[in-house]
């Protein structure tokens, strides 16, 4: 079966903006951001600081540069960050930290993408001139390879005072922040309130062409600030990118429990088809993992196959294909797709 339109699962950042967020962009009052005279970016600042539980954000260009800033400002040449294995920080970010701020990283093991306070408490360095020093710990809201799970609130907090016990800083990667909000009911800053720094993402689940917004502190904030400019993140008139921001939180936050629910669907058809596992049986959010080691023919061909009939999902991260839904995506577009998978996998 094929269809005339390509059905993207490979990822949320599929998303086009909707007429509304077109015409919101279209009809933005702007300035120059440098020089503090963007009125609209400086409302999107505010609100999501707000919304985070900050003093202060700055609008970036992306979600990488909103954690490599991040990074930079925190450390210093040599530090050591700890994450959770395959975060997106330690794997997908192109090496930027060990390029930008020079840190060595060290990944910690945990279920679906988290750690303990106990994990955590493992991995810091005893003080010691032969180490390098333990810096700042990484958690990422929701998590990727672990399947779009939600950092338990209570697990989240004990690890926040762990990272305090030992005088290390807590960063949050809130690039699908929104995602945990909805799914768990609580509110984003029930999570970014205990790091001192997080960002979400405006180009994922929201539905927005670019951008990211990075919180903490005005001080904080203010180095931020120094490294967007020196690395070439600094903007005009940016507003036209906060407008759509600005739409996205209006329109676009509370919808993504209809991602949640499209991705359940997406998980429970696939799953039906033999030979295929969904590795996240549960399915917090808007991720599905499929597992497809119980299949004798190649991932890539599968991968290419499903292409061949309109429908593009992303293979590897282990032997599996990621599935992502978004606002571009139906109910309607999933039973499509999970069609066009059976028909690949029986070679139809």
């Amino acid at each position: 079966m094929t269809h005339n339109r390509l059905l993207d699962f490979i990822s949320d950042t599929s998303t086009r903006p909707t007429p509304g967020m077109r015409k919101a962009m279209a009809e933005a009052e702007v300035g120059d951001e440098q020089r503090g005279e963007d009125p609209t970016t400086r409302r999107l600042e505010e609100r999501v600081a707000d919304l985070l539980g900050h003093e202060a954000a700055v609008l970036m260009p992306s979600g990488t540069m909103c954690n490599q800033i991040a990074l930079a400002v925190h450390t210093t040449a040599g530090d050591e960050i700890i994450g959770a294995e395959g975060c997106h920080i330690l794997s997908y970010e192109g090496g930027g930290g060990a390029m930008l701020a020079r840190h060595q990283s060290r990944a910690v093991a945990g279920a679906n993408g988290m750690f303990t306070a106990v994990d955590l408490e493992a991995a810091v360095r005893d003080p010691s001139r032969y180490h390098p020093r333990s810096r700042l710990v990484t958690v990422e809201q929701t998590t990727n390879l672990g399947g779009g799970a939600v950092w338990p609130l209570a697990q989240l907090e004990d690890v926040a005072k762990a990272t305090r016990k030992h005088g290390l800083i807590l960063h949050m990667d809130g690039a699908r922040l929104p995602n945990a909000a909805v799914a768990s009911g609580l509110t984003a800053k029930s999570y970014s309130s205990l790091c001192d720094s997080a960002w979400l993402d405006l180009s994922k689940g929201l539905g927005c062409p670019i951008g990211g917004v990075l919180t903490g502190s005005k001080a904080f904030i203010q180095d931020c600030w120094r490294w967007k400019q020196r690395i070439g993140g600094a903007m005009r008139q940016s507003g036209m990118i906060a407008a759509a921001g600005l739409y996205a939180l209006d329109h676009n936050w509370d919808r993504l429990a209809e991602d949640h629910a499209n991705a359940r669907r997406l998980a429970e058809r696939i799953g039906a088809i033999k030979g295929v596992k969904i590795s996240n049986p549960t399915v917090n959010t808007n991720l599905v993992f499929i597992d497809l080691s119980g299949l004798s023919r190649p991932g890539k061909d599968i991968e290419a196959a499903l292409l061949a009939k309109g429908v593009r999902m992303s293979f590897g991260y282990g032997r599996r294909l990621r599935a992502v839904t978004h606002l571009d995506v139906s109910s309607a577009d999933v039973d499509v797709a999970a069609r066009a998978f059976a028909d690949v996998v029986a070679g139809v």
